[in-house]
Order: structure tokens, then sequence, then C-alpha cells
């Protein structure tokens, strides 16, 4: 369960549907549970490919920053955007990472979650769903949604065409983040 007021920062490369990610999870959480929200995002020119983050503050009470100084909880898809960003990552915090796709940090004062999420959507027959695995794994982390509201969040945000291998993704991300705090 995440505290009154958390920074949660989504790195990867365009295409991954970093932004996505946090715009479901942050969306969700106001719709749904009566969150305060702010969400910033940046990307490099390069429409795929290039580096992207999201930042995403909840916080029960008003927000009055649209950025944090440090984040709180870190989901890290791509090496390149984790080496620019773990410096944002506050001692203590937590890092969700693919280790398939980031370098494990030498530094011991984080809990990191490593998941396998590319893997798993390609075993899920759609590699375009990690960013899903990363929000099941977060949401299940964090624990402000049912996971009723994280697949209604889900499907009011993608096309329907996609939203079931979404939601399955979700689900997968959420079993392994159990198992991971188990």
């Amino acid at each position: 369960m995440i505290a009154e007021r958390q920074a949660i920062q989504f790195c990867g490369f365009g295409g991954q549907g970093v932004i996505l990610a946090a715009l479901i999870f942050g969306s969700t959480a106001v719709t749904k549970q009566g969150y305060h929200a702010v969400q910033t995002q940046s990307f490099g020119s390069e429409t795929r490919g290039g580096e992207c983050q999201a930042e995403l503050i909840l916080s029960k009470e008003p927000i009055f920053s649209p950025t944090a100084d440090k984040v709180d909880i870190l989901v890290a898809m791509s090496d390149l955007a984790f080496s620019r960003y773990v410096g944002r990552l506050k001692s203590g915090g937590i890092l969700i990472m693919d280790p398939d796709m980031v370098t494990r940090p030498s530094r011991n004062d984080l809990k990191i979650y490593e998941i396998k999420a590319n893997h798993i959507g390609k075993e899920l027959g759609f590699a375009l769903s990690s960013n899903m695995v990363f929000l099941g794994a977060l949401h299940r982390f964090c624990g402000i949604l049912s996971d009723q509201q994280l697949f209604d969040g889900i499907r009011e945000n993608v096309a329907e065409r996609y939203a079931e291998v979404n939601i399955k993704a979700a689900q997968a991300g959420i079993d392994t983040m159990s198992g991971l705090l188990k």
C-alpha cells in the first residue's frame, strides 16, 4: 500500500507505452478512488525508439507542484532511460524493472522487483503489452485500486480490440508481483 502521497516515474523508449501506463494508473486512481493526480511527460523527437518518461504524483490531498524532486517508485522499461532517471529515485525507493532490458543497479539502498515484462508480453502473443505487465505489477504493489477498477481503467483507455490482451498482461503483472511480495 502506498503512502498518502507518492511520486512514481515510468521510463523507457517511445513505443513501449510508458505514457499510457502512467495515464491509466493516474486517471483510474482519480476516478475510482478519489486521489488527486498530476502527470507530466517528456519524450525525444523520435516517434518510436527515443527516450521517454512519465511522472505521476498521487495524493489524497491537493498537489501544488507538477513535479517531485525525488520519486518513490521508478518503473524502468529500458536501460538508456533508466540510466538517465535512476538518480531521481530516492534512497529506500522502489525499483520495478525488466532484467532483460535494464542493467541491475549497484545501489544497495533500493528495493528491487524484477519483472520479465517483455518475455511475458511475448508469451501472451502481444509483445507490445509489456507496459500493461508493468502496470499490473505496480498496481499490485501499490494496492490502491481493486483489480476490477484497474481492468476498467484499461478498457476505458485502450482501443476495444486490444482491451482483453492488455487486461491479460496486467493480470500477469499482478500475479508476478504477488509472487515476489510473498
